[in-house]
């Protein structure tokens, strides 16, 4: 059965995102992205896999699931199909609709979408953000890749943004890059 996957950039106190939805302020090193880019490629937007020079084939994953907050900044430079190398899902009900075909908007019922892909053949679902969407479909996560960058923000957009839902998941592996990243793995 496919596994929806949460890869996601956290500071140290647990923010995706700045207040105003910045991303920009995680500190990057080659050796980290060489590394993350060889093992998930899927997860770099197609725009910028043309630019790095990133043409290969889907390895971990083949759908995404976004948010509204995580779809739109591709939409800000141009990028109406970020993952057009993935089978691409936008959950969101203020999204009225997504003009490029390639790009399915979901209203409603996030966990039922993520059950009914589980059931399909292919590889894994690449759970993008953001922190609201990640609470409503915690009960279907089955594994987490968190990059914890050594900043802290002080406020911004939680990694889970829900209810109180305790829920456990075992680490599975931890990396430690040079500019103090540490990439760690957990599994339900």
């Amino acid at each position: 059965m496919r596994k929806l996957v949460y890869y996601v950039a956290t500071s140290i106190d647990g923010y995706i995102a700045g207040p105003n939805g910045e991303f920009d302020f995680y500190p990057m090193a080659d050796d980290m992205t060489a590394q993350l880019n060889a093992e998930y490629p899927e997860t770099v937007p197609t725009h910028i896999r043309a630019q790095v020079g990133l043409d290969v084939p889907n390895k971990r994953f083949d759908t995404v699931l976004m948010g509204r907050s995580s779809y739109e900044p591709g939409l800000a430079v141009g990028a109406t199909s970020p993952y057009a190398h993935l089978r691409q899902y936008v959950i969101s009900t203020t999204i009225k609709s997504i003009d490029d075909p390639a790009v399915e908007l979901v209203a409603g019922d996030p966990l039922g979408l993520v059950r009914r892909l589980k059931q399909e053949d292919g590889l894994d679902i690449y759970l993008c953000g953001g922190g609201n969407l990640a609470a409503q479909l915690l009960p279907e996560i089955d594994e987490l890749v968190i990059k914890c960058y050594p900043v802290v923000a002080g406020a911004g957009i939680p990694a889970f943004h829900g209810v109180f839902a305790p829920t456990v998941f075992a680490l599975t592996g931890t990396r430690t890059f040079s500019n103090g990243t540490v990439v760690m793995t957990y599994s339900r």
